[in-house]
């Protein structure tokens, strides 16, 4: 296990987080060959972290009827320490959900299997107050270093106030947030909290798929000691990883020179449209897992864009966006990539 200072040093050089989406074959059955898979592709890819049991993992695997969150957290902390090599850091980042007991449960089943942080759903607090929800991360917070999630109402948020987050900052292990509102005002509550707090050791990620290179080169607060959202942890960059890598890599050292021109305006909105078509906000976000397997199913890594709720599929129409936007943007698609390795992570 590495130290919290490690984790909190690797969380801050800004890293690519992918959210894993589940892999199931024909008949909805859990694929372990296919997990693996899109594991190995993400760690070849280059990413910093991994996110499991997350939202693009879908929540359901909790359901008793299928029973995957802990063979699924098992699977993906082997097959990462097997695979990954060079002594390269790779943080194992775990998703809790429920109220405050099965929170602390799957936290420590996660510390168990090597995870070094837990990415917290408030997806069942929607009506609680705040202050009951601020004592639940403190309590949750003590079985695994906490990364806090500002997720959107529309797939199961809920709005929460400046003064949540700066309650939030002063809980002592908690190393980072997701901002994903997919709202400016609200992304402004959780950065202005954190600065406010004087916690330099929070590292901000952001989690806002219709807006990640504006978010990823704004500098926030005071001109001369400005703060940056460093990474991403994003369900979008579950899909074309290797170029997500080098996409941050171009950022990183734009925020270093400052030479930032309007072609990343441009840059931003392209990547916007690409996360239209995949995550289907046209239809309120119904094709969003769906469209991240369409992806990987495209490129051979996964069999099929089955979900484990059969309702869940792709959108009227979302198949020929997602044509539309790989043939545009071609600049965001890793299909090379996928192709030169893709026998040695189905082996």
């Amino acid at each position: 296990m590495q130290t919290l200072r490690a984790i909190r040093s690797h969380l801050l050089e800004g890293q690519v987080i992918p959210a894993l989406p589940l892999a199931l074959d024909r008949r909805r059955r859990w694929s372990e060959r296919r997990q693996r898979a899109v594991l190995r592709y993400y760690i070849d890819a280059g990413v910093g972290g991994v996110a499991v049991g997350v939202h693009s993992t879908q929540f359901e695997i909790r359901d008793p009827r299928h029973g995957l969150y802990e063979p699924v957290l098992q699977l993906a902390a082997e097959t990462i320490e097997r695979w990954l090599r060079g002594g390269r850091s790779l943080l194992k980042i775990a998703g809790l959900c429920g109220r405050t007991p099965q929170a602390i449960r799957e936290a420590e089943f996660a510390r168990a299997c090597g995870y070094q942080a837990g990415l917290l759903s408030l997806g069942t607090w929607r009506v609680a107050p705040e202050a009951a929800i601020i004592r639940h991360c403190a309590s949750v917070a003590r079985t695994l270093p906490l990364i806090g999630f500002y997720l959107q109402p529309t797939v199961g948020g809920r709005r929460l106030s400046y003064r949540f987050w700066r309650e939030f900052s002063e809980i002592p292990s908690v190393v980072a947030i997701k901002i994903a509102p997919f709202n400016r005002y609200q992304t402004l509550d959780v950065v202005r909290a954190v600065i406010d707090s004087g916690r330099t050791d929070i590292a901000l990620y952001t989690g806002n798929d219709d807006n990640i290179i504006a978010d990823l080169l704004t500098p926030f607060g005071q001109a001369k000691n400005p703060r940056y959202i460093v990474g991403g942890l994003l369900g979008q960059w579950g899909v074309w990883t290797e170029r997500a890598v080098a996409l941050l890599r171009e950022i990183k050292a734009v925020r270093a020179d400052g030479r930032l021109t309007t072609e990343w305006l441009r840059r931003n909105a392209a990547l916007t449209d690409v996360n239209a078509a995949v995550f289907d906000p046209a239809n309120g976000f119904s094709g969003c897992i769906p469209g991240i397997h369409e992806i990987l199913r495209r490129q051979g890594i996964f069999e099929t864009t089955a979900c484990l709720d059969p309702r869940e599929r792709l959108s009227p129409g979302q198949a020929g966006e997602l044509d539309r936007v790989s043939r545009e943007h071609a600049w965001l698609v890793d299909d090379k990539f996928v192709q030169q390795h893709l026998g040695r992570w189905l082996a």
